[in-house]
């Protein structure tokens, strides 16, 4: 009797340690729904580099989450990456020149793109297209980029003190009289 108890605590305790594991994965993901409503309207637009950024990852302006990215495809013509993006329907009064900048959360967070707003008077609409974008500042390019010039200017360092220190030599050699150690 003690035992069948005891698997019935133990069968009990798994499935609040599944149902854990599901609600935060569903949090962590932030599934919800961004408006109250529901109700989104659909922008686009084209980036030459989009890094890490997935397929509902967050659209914020000032910090506040607006919307999720909807879709990732290649345009075809130009091979950049065309985003299109889900905003919630109470936030229709972005102003349609805003521009969209991919960017990441912490050093080396999740990546998530911020709108910037304009200032027309015209408003985004379903359909309409960013044409002020800013590519993914990607970590892996930086860090190549830094590692190179600092190889080229080490290079050249190392070529300048070889240099300096082979003219001393010389100099030392040629004014070292007969006789007497420097």
């Amino acid at each position: 009797m003690q035992s069948r108890a005891l698997e019935i605590l133990v069968g009990l305790f798994v499935c609040l340690g599944v149902a854990a594991v599901f609600v935060l994965t569903f949090r962590v993901a932030s599934l919800e729904n961004i408006g109250g409503s529901g109700q989104t309207y659909r922008v686009s637009g084209m980036f030459q580099n989009i890094g890490g950024l997935k397929v509902g990852s967050a659209v914020t302006i000032a910090g506040v989450k607006v919307g999720r990215v909807r879709a990732i495809d290649i345009d075809p013509q130009t091979f950049q990456a065309k985003v299109s993006l889900d905003i919630a329907q109470q936030y229709d009064k972005i102003p349609e020149d805003s521009s969209a900048k991919i960017l990441t959360s912490g050093l080396l967070g999740d990546q998530y793109i911020g709108l910037e707003a304009g200032g027309m008077d015209e408003y985004l609409k379903d359909g309409s297209e960013l044409t002020l974008t800013q590519s993914a500042l990607v970590i892996e390019n930086l860090i190549g980029q830094f590692l190179a010039s600092q190889g080229e200017s080490k290079d050249d360092k190392l070529a300048d003190a070889i240099g300096k220190l082979a003219d001393s030599l010389q100099n030392k050699n040629n004014s070292v009289t007969p006789g007497v150690h420097p």
